[in-house]
């Protein structure tokens, strides 16, 4: 038997870890994922931003924070990290090109000239 999807109490376990583990990654990333799911916008920045002051080569922790950065309508700065990511190597155009958490920048020029880099050539 599963148990059903519980965001709140993932949220609340992990939680308890993080205090115990203030530096498991892990956790941190399945944090900011959990917060950024259940609307806590906020929180999920703020782990996304600690991810990545632990793990500053990480392209897909700084795509993350992108995407918080973006949903909390700070648009020149979700594109600033955007643009760090890919120059790390954040490769997936298809995701982001579709990304719900990247909306607010689907019809900004600086967004559609970031993601013609990562276009594949056919």
């Amino acid at each position: 038997m599963s148990r059903k999807e519980d965001p709140a109490f993932d949220i609340a376990f992990y939680e308890s870890v993080l205090k115990r583990e203030p530096g498991y990654e892990d956790v941190i990333e399945l944090l900011g994922g959990l917060y950024t799911k259940t609307g806590r916008i906020a929180d999920g920045l703020k782990m996304d931003r600690k991810l990545v002051r632990l793990q500053p080569d990480n392209a897909t922790a700084r795509y993350n924070l992108a995407c918080s950065l973006a949903l909390s309508k700070r648009r020149s700065d979700a594109l600033r990290v955007l643009g760090e990511a890919i120059h790390l190597g954040y490769t997936d155009y298809d995701w982001m090109s579709h990304d719900p958490d990247l909306e607010s920048l689907k019809n900004v020029r600086e967004f559609k000239a970031l993601l013609s880099q990562l276009k594949p050539q056919s």
